[in-house]
Parts: C-alpha cells; sequence; structure tokens
C-alpha cells in the first residue's frame, strides 16, 4: 500500500492554502530524481570542493564524500550483497555516518538507522526483525553487538573507531577515548573488519551502478516503540526525495524578501540515525550543497557552545529541550548570532517561554513542524517567511492534507479535538512484514492515522493537544499534559517539567508532576501556587514529585511512559 497511488483529496477543501507563502506551489514539481543515489552523485558533482560535513575540526568536501560512499558501495557488493539487502548503521554523528549511509543507498540497498544506545535485547530484535544482513558499528558500541550477534542473520560486521576519518590527529582522539576516557568497553567479535580496510578494498574494487526506482525501499526506520513493540517504517526513495523537495519549497520561502547565504551551514546535532535529522540535516544539507558541523554528543552543552563559536551557523534544527538547555547556558547567550537566518524546532512541542527566549537571546524565531519516522518526517511546517512563533505546528506541506477525525473516522469540524490524520507523498509504504499494523494505522482513502489528538483553525493551522495514550481523564474531563507543562515552563524557577496521570479514587485520575528546579529554594506550596494560577481547577496538579533529571529518549525527548512506569 503505498501513498503515492492515492488520489489527492481536498481535506477541510484545503483551507490552509491562503496560509501559503507566495512562492510556495500547492503541488510538488515533477521529481528530478529518480533515486537518493541519483541525488547524492549530482550533488557531489556539483558542489565537489565544497565541504560537505565537519566533525571534531575535520572536513570532508563533496567530492570525498562521493569517492568514500562509492568504496562502501563497491565493498558491499564484492561481499555478494544485493539490491534491497538490509545493511544495519549504528553510530552517531560521525564523518563515517554519511560515508556509509550514502554507500548504502548507492548500492540499492536498505538502509536500517539502529540508536548505537540500545540494550541488547533491543538490538537483537531490530536486526532480526530488519533481517538485516551485515551490520556498521562504532567500536563503542561492539560489545553490545557481542552480546547479541549468535542470534542474528548477520554474515559481515564492520566496526570503526571515533579517530578513523580525523587523519593524524584520529591517532591521538582514539588513543585517549580508550585508555584515558575508557569510552570503550572490551568486546570481541572474530571476523569482523576494520572499517579502514573496507575503504581501501572497496576503493580498489569497482563499482557496478544499479537500477533503483522511486519505490524501492530507502530506510528501515524504526519507531520509538510507544506502543510497545518497535516497528520498521518502510521509506521509500520516493518518500524522502518527496519530503526533500516538501522542505526545500519551504526553506526557500524564508527568502523571499531576504538575502539567501550562498552556502548554508546546518548544525546537526540531532543523531543521523533519527528521521529528523536524517532528512532535514542530511538530505537536505546534501540536496543543497549545504554544510552539516556534525555534534557527537550534544548533551556536552558547554563543548556545544565551542564548536558554534567556531562556524557561521545558518540553520539550527533542534528541539524544546535542546533550546532549553542551551538557554540555560551563560556561554551560549555571548555568541554572536548574526548569521542564524532559521531555527527549526520539532520531535516534541516548543513550548511558548521557551520560543520567546530563544528569540530574544538570538533574534531568530523558533519555527515549529511536525512529523512522524512514518511520514519521512516532515508533515506540516509554520511558513518561514513571517518571523513569529506561533504555538501551531503549522499548516500541511505541499502536496500534503490533512484530516482531523473522531474515533470513527470521521472528518471533524474546524475547532473541534480528533486525530490528525495525513495523507502526502512522504507517507510510508507500510510496516516491515507486519500487514496488520499497517492497516491499522492506515485508512482506505489513504490517510495514516498519527495517534496525535490535535485541532485545526480556520486558516488552516494546526495545534497538537496531546498523544492519545498520554491524555490525562480527570473526573470526566480531558487533560493535555503538553498545557501543563508549558505552564509549569512559564515559573522561573522550574527548568523542566513533565505532566501525566495518576489514579485518583475520586476524580479516577489526577494529575502529577515532576520538576527539575532550576532555583534549589522552590517548594511544592511554589509549583501548585503558580498552577492555580493558570489553570481551572481540574487541570491544576495534585501531586509535585521534584526530580534530579527527567528521563529522555536519545533525542532529548521526555518520556512520560516511563515516568509513569
Amino acid at each position: 500500500m503505498n501513498s503515492l497511488s492515492m488520489p489527492v483529496g481536498h481535506a477541510p477543501d484545503r483551507i490552509w492554502l491562503q496560509s501559503y507563502p507566495r512562492s510556495v506551489p500547492a503541488e510538488l514539481p515533477p521529481f528530478k530524481h529518480e533515486s537518493l543515489g541519483a541525488l547524492f552523485d549530482e550533488s557531489c558533482r556539483l558542489y565537489a570542493d565544497r565541504k560537505a560535513f565537519t566533525s571534531m575540526d575535520r572536513s570532508m568536501t563533496y567530492r570525498e564524500l562521493g569517492e568514500k560512499a562509492t568504496a562502501i558501495a563497491s565493498w558491499l557488493q564484492g561481499e555478494g550483497f544485493r539490491k534491497g539487502d538490509r545493511i544495519a548503521v549504528m553510530m552517531p554523528n560521525v564523518l563515517q555516518n554519511p560515508v556509509i549511509v550514502y554507500g548504502i543507498l548507492k548500492a540499492g540497498m536498505t538502509v536500517v538507522n539502529v540508536n548505537p544506545l540500545y540494550t541488547p535485547r533491543e538490538l537483537e530484535h531490530q536486526l532480526n526483525d530488519s533481517g538485516a544482513v551485515a551490520l556498521f558499528v562504532l567500536e563503542n558500541f561492539a560489545h553490545t553487538v557481542e552480546a547479541v550477534r549468535a542470534r542474528t542473520g548477520l554474515t559481515r560486521i564492520v566496526v570503526t573507531s571515533l579517530g578513523d576519518m580525523l587523519g593524524l590527529k584520529g591517532h591521538l582522539v582514539n588513543f585517549v577515548v580508550r585508555k584515558v576516557k575508557k569510552l570503550v568497553p572490551a568486546w570481541s567479535l572474530p571476523g569482523a573488519k576494520p572499517f579502514a580496510k573496507v575503504l581501501s578494498e572497496g576503493s580498489r574494487r569497482g563499482f557496478t551502478p544499479v537500477a533503483i526506482n522511486r519505490g524501492d525501499i530507502a530506510f528501515l526506520q524504526y519507531t520509538g516503540g510507544t506502543t510497545g513493540v518497535s516497528k520498521g517504517a518502510v521509506l521509500t526513495h520516493a518518500n524522502l526525495i518527496a519530503n526533500k523537495m516538501q522542505m526545500a519549497l519551504w526553506l526557500n520561502s524564508s527568502f523571499e524578501n531576504r538575502p539567501r547565504p550562498e552556502i548554508m551551514t546546518f548544525i546537526c546535532a540531532l543523531p543521523l540515525y533519527h528521521i529528523f535529522a536524517l532528512t532535514v540535516n542530511s538530505l537536505m544539507g546534501v540536496a543543497i550543497g549545504g554544510h552539516n558541523v556534525l555534534l557527537a554528543n550534544p548533551r556536552d552543552i558547554p563543548a556545544f557552545v565551542k564548536e558554534l563559536e567556531k562556524y557561521p551557523i545558518n540553520i539550527f534544527i533542534g528541539l524544546n529541550t535542546l533550546f532549553n538547555a542551551l538557554l540555560n547556558n551563560e556561554g551560549f547567550r555571548k555568541l554572536n548570532f548574526s548569521h542564524l537566518k532559521l531555527t527549526f524546532g520539532g520531535g516534541m512541542s516548543v513550548q511558548k517561554p521557551v520560543a520567546e527566549r530563544w528569540q530574544q537571546v538570538t533574534g531568530c524565531p523558533i519555527t515549529e513542524g511536525y512529523g512522524l519516522s512514518e511520514t519521512s518526517p516532515v508533515a506540516t511546517a509554520n511558513p518561514m517567511n513571517t518571523g513569529e512563533f506561533t504555538g501551531y505546528i503549522g499548516i500541511p506541506i505541499s502536496s500534503t492534507d490533512v484530516d482531523i477525525r473522531d474515533e470513527d473516522g470521521n472528518s471533524l469540524p474546524i475547532g473541534e479535538v480528533g486525530e490528525i490524520c495525513i495523507r502526502g507523498p512522504q507517507v510510508m509504504a507500510g510496516y516491515w512484514n507486519k500487514p496488520e499494523e499497517t492497516a491499522r494505522v492506515m485508512t482506505a482513502d489513504g490517510f495514516f492515522r498519527s495517534g496525535d489528538m490535535g485541532v485545526m483553525n480556520d486558516k488552516g493551522y494546526i495545534k497538537i493537544v496531546d498523544r492519545k495514550k498520554d491524555m490525562i481523564l480527570v473526573s470526566g474531563f480531558n487533560v493535555y499534559p503538553n498545557e501543563i507543562e508549558e505552564v509549569a515552563a512559564m515559573h522561573p524557577g522550574i527548568l523542566e517539567a513533565a505532566a501525566i496521570g495518576v489514579p485518583d479514587q475520586h476524580s479516577g485520575e489526577a494529575v502529577k508532576l515532576f520538576v527539575v528546579r532550576k532555583d534549589e529554594s522552590l517548594t511544592e506550596a511554589d509549583v501548585k501556587a503558580h498552577c492555580a494560577a493558570n489553570l481551572t481547577n481540574y487541570k491544576r496538579p495534585r501531586y509535585v514529585e521534584f526530580r534530579s533529571e527527567l528521563p529522555k529518549s536519545n533525542v532529548g525527548k521526555i518520556l512520560r511512559k516511563n515516568l509513569r512506569e
């Protein structure tokens, strides 16, 4: 079931088109590229001498990126792997990541992105569910692979080290990482190939071009498993090319009334194995000949700020927790933001107090968008030419329909809360080997049911109210954690907050708020008084628990399910 074959309908008469920037068309133009490999090859040719990616002060040009990715593709072919084989990649934001990913795509194989912080149980599930036959892994995580290798179908494992692509400096980096910081647990993977050897073997082998069409699978992108077991969203070459084109149109509109930098420099702090950075940083960056500055550990905020000092960053892709952490760093607030043209927020709701402070500090508004792994990911975004934070997730992007529906799949009128349903060329082909799960989320008329609750206004702007499963029911009233968390974030003494529902014999459920203090003198009474001043009675937290930190996903999303457990 591929979204591309679906008729494009007129979910509430596409009222959002009235809100489009003047340069953005309602429909995408015809595709120029048949595959991501073709798009990649063209960029490497057009922008050969430009910097493509930088990591730890070492930059790689498009020419070098193209040569090394071709070597990976040749090596995979020489090992007997064929078009359609699933190849897993388990590494953070290092130069090897784009080299390997584009090499796999060029060979017509399917990338299975793996979170390197996975436990053995999670890794084993994903390798076996995807049927991965080979794996590229950073040595820091090789011990996890060792724990499960015998129970997987892997026939080739390639191990790389942090310093592998850093030139002479790499030897020092490896020494520090292994011996001083002791960040590489002992591992043993007999027969595993070192990355450097794979590159040299691949560069000596000839590459045989592969016929790849748009319907071929580019990525199996595993969703975080919020509904239980982690599932692979099947993303085709067409899905990702469409989303890249949609984002490029949106990006272009932000320069309708101002000069555009000749070369766009992106900061890539979100992990490339996550769909948001994969499309918006890597694919977008490559397509426009941009320069991505990779950060392997964005949680080290002081080191992050030092990187930001070195480069004229034009495009900042992030999410609420990251914006918030940076704003609370004194060094960040002193940076020169004159080059910053665009801040794009997604992954979770951007809170108004955070957006207001970001604009105050950087002079650049946060443009919020929305999407999921299943939508490659971007489905809606705010226009980028307005210069303001709206508090909405925006309007459906080109060739995309969004309909707000009730439990029975009926379209709801403007202003009513229901499930956000999405149709467009970026919607996945389905879940890998899970027809029942696919049928559960895909409607007969080709819409993907997101599981998120939202509301649309008369200009076509959508507001997320919350995840279905996160909704709290207090005496029959729906309470949305996002709203409570946003109110909590307005208090100057609160750094972060998360709200969940807990059982209550009087009201069915009551609100519990977990708080990380910014001001150590903050009390439970202070928090409750602040919430009482800003929230109606049934929405107010009955319980407040102080924590030193909140559980977060690999991307920095606060995990309410962990707090519920």
